[in-house]
């Protein structure tokens, strides 16, 4: 039998995986991955805040966005 997060611990996990910029990214992602109630379980404002603050330390541009700015950087 596997483990499968709740939807509250999987929104925390994608915050800090570095993938979401955004919360609206993480429901996005939980929604993709089947969650259900989204909404639900992510509700509030200290809730949002803090899932907010976790994906701007955490948040990684992908390769092709981070090399094409680099890119148009050198070119200016």
């Amino acid at each position: 039998m596997t483990h499968r997060p709740t939807t509250l611990e999987r929104a925390y996990e994608l915050a800090r995986e570095g993938r979401c910029r955004t919360v609206s990214d993480i429901k996005q992602a939980l929604s993709s991955e089947g969650f259900d109630r989204i909404q639900d379980s992510l509700y509030g404002p200290s809730l949002s805040a803090a899932l907010r603050k976790l994906c701007q330390e955490h948040y990684v541009a992908p390769a092709e966005q981070a090399a094409g700015h680099t890119a148009e950087d050198a070119a200016s």
